[in-house]
């Protein structure tokens, strides 16, 4: 299972149509989004053509593909439009023969972690910015950044798994980082 990882599109028409291309030149079986995609939340600057009705469409054209954890700028409303389920705090994955719990990262992070055994993945979003990092017992923190309004020197970006490879790339498809997980 190829999995195309992205977060916080905060409702960013020009980069969730971006978005849309990498999914598919990449060929992922799913497209895991990792909360915030509609609204650009009160923190953040309007990003680049800002149009969430638009963001709908793009997104409900390929419903079948997506799985989604709920961030905290999503609201319960936005189930009314959007045609696949977002309002699950985790999702849990597996890759490379690890587990993976997906989460946006506003209540579960690496300050407050989620129940995870040795070896098990962290993967959230909510800071805008890649990560890559271990800890705990042998147990890894993965971060895509974000696909609209990226934070602390990073670009705009996704992140890759494929079997037991993670490969973070900047939207145009050029790799940023590789690991083996």
């Amino acid at each position: 299972m190829k999995y195309l990882i992205a977060s916080d599109i905060h409702g960013s028409a020009y980069y969730c149509a971006r978005l849309l291309q990498d999914f598919a030149r990449e060929q992922a079986d799913r497209l895991g989004l990792l909360g915030d995609i509609l609204y650009h939340g009160p923190r953040n600057d309007l990003p680049r053509e800002y149009a969430p009705k638009r963001v709908i469409d793009l997104l409900n054209g390929i419903r079948q593909h997506i799985f989604c954890v709920r961030g905290n700028c999503d609201a319960e409303v936005d189930q009314l439009v959007l045609h696949f389920p977002i309002l699950a705090d985790y999702a849990l994955l597996e890759a490379g023969g690890r587990l993976i719990f997906a989460t946006h990262g506003h209540h579960y992070n690496l300050e407050h972690l989620p129940p995870l055994q040795p070896g098990d993945v962290l993967l959230h979003g909510h800071t805008h910015v890649p990560a890559w990092v271990p800890f705990g017992q042998n147990n890894l923190y993965l971060n895509p950044g974000s696909v609209s309004l990226p934070k602390g020197g990073s670009t705009q970006g996704y992140l890759l798994l494929d079997g037991s490879t993670a490969i973070w790339k900047e939207l145009g498809g050029q790799t940023l980082h590789q690991l083996t997980l």
